[in-house]
């Protein structure tokens, strides 16, 4: 049998006291609470078969795969030795979900609904990350992000970080629009970025509501997703995208991607900034895309309390176990909501994300470094705590 080598992450099925098996966990084997039951984390580079395709499936030679925050928590222990991601885990597993590719081979079924036609070989794809069933109920109500038999890749099936991997034919979705308007290279290394800017996509549009062209917005954490929300609400009309971000570099990429103003949150009062820059308004929509709560989200609060915007919306995309400290007379007394956002599948944005970046949305530079697959465990692990890059991909 054919191998090739592969980024695999195993992890000891450990659960916390507090931790009751769910009805779609396997024991043993998989979790909806991956940091309440597995423990010591390690990263390997292995060999592994080269799958094979079967019906509705196709088989995909990987080009690019880019690094997210979840591969690095999901590697990162804490002092107890359990890994810092919450969410749905199976290990051991093939790490990486951001890809791109193109199609070798197809099994029998297999269609390509960007041309209404099998599969022939050669097309050039990305993928969504959340493998959905469309037959439970939130899947018929149009909401796959939240599939009731959810598989996630990277997370509980094999992922990217390697040469191969099989798909179903209902989760890929065409680069052909960016054909002509990028080069070859470049044009995979978008597909890798199609998936982290639909996740901003879907917290700011499809769960936030999206905004009316002239509204303030404010983005909390200048990561790949909160960078992309910034591209994001540009593009629709904001009139003051504001970014809080610490690190420099990525606050210099913030002002590149569509931020008009950068708040140094280790230097300067975020809320009080927020107003200042505001002419005391406040904003339509804050995201919170820092996965610190608790930090984050009082600051959020007292600028919704002082500002004179009603109707705000306050988005949490990041994933975090803390809980938030809420006050519900803000919401009541300013007609605020808060939502959270999960994923990118459902309501196109796929498509929708890729034609944004045919039509001039270019995110290539939130990739500021390029790898081997020998390199993805080491800069898994330098992510944990040197934040001067932000989007790494590998060049498979």
């Amino acid at each position: 049998m054919e191998k090739m080598r592969a980024v695999r992450l195993h992890a000891k099925w450990d659960p916390k006291d507090d931790f009751v098996l769910g009805a779609k966990d396997i024991d043993g084997r998989q979790t909806y609470l991956g940091s309440k039951v597995w423990r010591h984390p390690e990263m390997v580079i292995e060999e592994v078969p080269v799958p094979k395709p079967g019906p509705g499936e196709v088989l995909i030679k990987l080009k690019n795969c880019g690094i997210c925050g979840s591969d690095v928590h999901m590697a990162q222990p804490d002092d107890d030795g359990y890994i810092w991601y919450p969410g749905l885990t199976g290990f051991p597993c093939t790490l990486g979900h951001e890809l791109s590719g193109v199609v070798v081979e197809s099994g029998p079924g297999a269609f390509d609904k960007n041309t209404n036609k099998p599969f022939k070989g050669g097309e050039w794809v990305c993928a969504e990350e959340m493998l959905w069933c469309g037959s439970c109920q939130p899947c018929a109500d149009g909401w796959p992000n939240h599939c009731e038999r959810l598989d996630e890749i990277g997370f509980n099936v094999d992922g990217a970080f390697t040469d191969y991997i099989v798909l179903p034919d209902r989760c890929l979705w065409s680069l052909e629009p960016l054909r002509g308007q990028y080069e070859e290279e470049e044009v995979f290394k978008l597909g890798s970025l199609v998936e982290p800017t639909c996740v901003a996509y879907n917290a700011v549009i499809e769960r936030g509501g999206g905004i009316r062209p002239g509204d303030n917005v404010v983005i909390c954490g200048g990561g790949p997703v909160g960078l992309a929300a910034c591209s994001i609400l540009k593009r629709q009309g904001a009139a003051k995208v504001i970014l809080s971000e610490p690190e420099a570099g990525r606050a210099e990429l913030g002002k590149k991607l569509g931020a008009d103003i950068v708040i140094n949150p280790m230097q300067d009062n975020f809320a009080e900034k927020v107003l200042e820059v505001t002419n005391g308004m406040g904003a339509a929509l804050y995201l919170e895309a820092t996965g610190l709560p608790t930090i984050v989200y009082p600051g959020i609060e007292q600028a919704v309390w002082e500002g004179r915007t009603l109707n705000s919306t306050i988005v949490v995309v990041a994933r975090a176990d803390a809980k938030m400290p809420v006050t519900g007379e803000v919401l009541q007394v300013r007609r605020a909501r808060i939502v959270g956002a999960q994923g990118h599948s459902g309501h196109g944005t796929f498509p929708r994300v890729i034609e944004a970046m045919a039509s001039g949305m270019n995110m290539l530079p939130l990739i500021t470094k390029e790898i081997t697959l020998d390199e993805v465990p080491e800069n898994i692990v330098m992510l944990r705590t040197d934040r001067k890059e932000c989007k790494i991909t590998c060049n498979i």
